[in-house]
């Protein structure tokens, strides 16, 4: 049987993550905790960004609220925000993405941008934005839990984060979510996807979209969140009331008041995904068994979240993949002119450095199609290193200002746009489809 640590390895080599953490409970006890990585100095307590679970905490700050007798999830959140521009919308849909309207806040992109006050995200969106009739469909909105954390700071009298840290983190024990980057943090990172490098993501105070998406953690802080999620807590929310919360609004997306559902087999897990630039993070409960998951890596693509329960607990196959490691910056200026977007005829293919090689990737099927690997005493210069093309050269052919044109071996060329009409093979042979 493949073991948690072979499945989370999987994760990291197919994701072509940077590092990503894990953990899994089993009847509500912490049975299994593990972290691959290919940077220094980050292991499986490292704190990483946890997006969009950050809203599970928000909803559950809302039904306190509710429970306590302070609002109704069908007032409309006008009564406690008046100046937003979408005051007629009702709670209830704010929770379960039903409002209609739009998914991201007006201006620039709010995960990766320092954000202000709640009076200039009032002042930017004025109802203009929405999408829907409230409760038309499911469309989810990152600006709707910004009204709802606003609401949350509103009626407690406190800023949005200090309400999360008296009612909900200090009664739990979740000492190691914070809202700032703590100093064991890994560093938020995305990889060029041709290049295999890695790029430095901001770590954003994302001021009022905090309730949507801001907080730090750690795969043992929130395997104390999903088993609060199934049991509940008497100083924080019933068991009654988060089963509620768990209970899917609409059908096309199983998503209720602020939890994601999910079906791993022949069981069903609530929780919810996240991502902001730099990172994505997956927590999901089984809320019957208590058996949890949750995996957290700092990677702005690459990880399937929603398919993290699955994969780890083996009910879903784990995707055959070798470890990754990114490649070394800067990338030889030899190599980089080569790597990007290429087109065989009309079939396209990316050429990526991985190993030391110039890897030609089928996008259709994601498959590597050739490997040209550096030529033997002849720097900057490859040839083929598998099958049809091995030993062969690849000629890099350039325009008059130095440009690279195309590439060709063994008369198969590659242009940059389909069958480019200035491009002809070697020998006066026309490139296929050339007038």
């Amino acid at each position: 049987m493949t073991s948690y640590d072979e499945r989370l390895a999987a994760l990291q080599g197919a994701g072509r993550l940077p590092s990503v953490a894990a953990a899994v409970a089993l009847g509500g006890v912490p049975a299994w905790s593990g972290s691959v990585s290919v940077l220094p100095d980050i292991t499986v307590g490292t704190a990483y960004r946890i997006g969009s679970i950050s809203k599970t905490l928000t909803a559950v700050l809302v039904l306190q609220l509710r429970d306590e007798g302070v609002l109704a999830l069908d007032d409309p959140v006008g009564r406690f925000v008046p100046e937003t521009g979408y005051a007629t919308s009702s709670i209830r849909h704010l929770l379960a993405h039903l409002s209609g309207m739009q998914s991201e806040p007006a201006g620039a992109w709010w995960e990766r941008t320092d954000g202000g006050t709640f009076d200039a995200l009032t002042a930017a969106n004025d109802g203009s934005g929405r999408v829907a009739a409230a409760g038309e469909h499911f469309h989810y909105s990152n600006l709707g839990y910004g009204l709802l954390g606003e609401l949350v700071a509103r009626l407690r009298g406190q800023t949005w984060w200090a309400v999360v840290q008296e009612r909900l983190l200090v009664p739990l024990g979740m000492g190691a979510t914070s809202y700032h980057p703590p100093v064991d943090h890994a560093p938020g990172r995305s990889v060029d996807h041709f290049a295999h490098t890695l790029t430095a993501e901001p770590h954003t105070d994302t001021g009022a979209m905090a309730p949507a998406g801001q907080l730090w953690s750690t795969v043992a802080d929130l395997l104390r969140w999903a088993d609060f999620l199934a049991t509940g807590h008497p100083d924080v929310l019933s068991a009654e009331t988060l089963a509620e919360m768990a209970a899917p609004l609409d059908a096309e997306r199983s998503y209720g008041l602020g939890l994601q559902v999910v079906r791993v087999g022949e069981r069903t897990y609530a929780g919810h995904t996240g991502s902001m630039p730099g990172f994505m993070a997956s927590l999901f409960v089984d809320r019957a068994s208590r058996d949890a998951v949750v995996a957290l890596t700092n990677a702005t693509t690459g990880l399937r979240p929603d398919r993290v329960p699955g994969i780890l607990t083996g009910v879903d196959a784990a995707p055959v993949a070798e470890r990754w490691s990114p490649s070394a910056f800067p990338v030889p200026v030899e190599v980089a002119e080569l790597l990007g977007l290429w087109f065989w005829g009309n079939t396209a293919f990316g050429f990526e450095w991985v190993g030391g090689a110039v890897l030609a990737r089928d996008l259709r099927t994601g498959k590597v199609h050739e490997r040209f690997v550096p030529a033997s005493g002849e720097p900057g210069r490859f040839v083929g290193g598998q099958e049809y093309h091995r030993g062969e050269p690849l000629l890099v052919h350039r325009d008059d200002t130095g440009t690279v044109l195309d590439l060709e071996c063994a008369t198969f060329v590659y242009t940059r746009v389909p069958y480019d009409p200035r491009v002809t093979i070697p020998g006066g042979h026309p490139a296929p489809g050339t007038p």
